[in-house]
């Protein structure tokens, strides 16, 4: 999919955008990529939107293995093909299974053995699916990660909602000569199913 929107590179900003786009750069992302390639239009935005984001991606005090699961589970939900990408790649690298997540891309029911994936996983699909998270599923992730914790998850996955939308609304597309991912349904949100227990 081509983009809907100019997506300018850093030469094409004005001040106040460039200024965003080195902040990001020279941050932990170290890149402009993804939401922030068409949130950049609005420096504003964009700076709140990185620093939003560099909050709960990378400064929560959730393992970065259960972050990306939960980012993965979000973007399996909305089919977002660049976030599935780049997160699917950094849960494998953070010690999600590669099992877990080929369940997730392709709507198996995932076996999860570690009491804290299964608690994100549970928690994220709950809260994707029906807006709201069952008091067993919201008391394991409370119990697992703290009060502190699970408000974390909860941004968590509100957060990279918005992203997703973005990505897809906005057609922001993969790196050149990458595939999709992700085969989305012909219609609505990806079903994603309970784990196996």
């Amino acid at each position: 999919m081509a983009p809907r929107i100019p997506l300018p590179g850093r030469d094409e900003l004005d001040a106040a955008q460039r200024e965003v786009w080195d902040r990001v750069v020279s941050g932990p992302r170290g890149q402009v990529i993804g939401p922030l390639r068409a949130a950049i239009h609005n420096a504003e935005l964009a700076g709140r939107w990185s620093a939003l984001g560099e909050a709960l991606r990378f400064n929560t005090s959730l393992p970065k293995r259960l972050s990306e699961l939960a980012i993965c589970v979000t973007g399996r939900r909305w089919s977002s093909q660049v976030e599935w990408f780049v997160h699917a790649r950094a849960a494998e690298q953070a010690g999600v299974s590669v099992a877990v997540l080929d369940a997730i891309r392709d709507g198996r029911a995932p076996y999860i053995a570690d009491a804290g994936e299964a608690a994100v996983y549970d928690f994220a699909r709950e809260l994707q699916h029906d807006g709201r998270v069952s008091d067993a599923a919201y008391a394991a992730a409370r119990d697992a990660f703290g009060v502190k914790g699970v408000v974390e998850l909860t941004a968590l996955i509100g957060y990279y909602t918005m992203v997703s939308m973005t990505l897809n609304a906005h057609g922001v597309p993969l790196p050149d000569g990458e595939r999709d991912p992700l085969t989305p349904p012909e219609r609505g949100l990806f079903a994603l199913p309970e784990r196996r227990r």
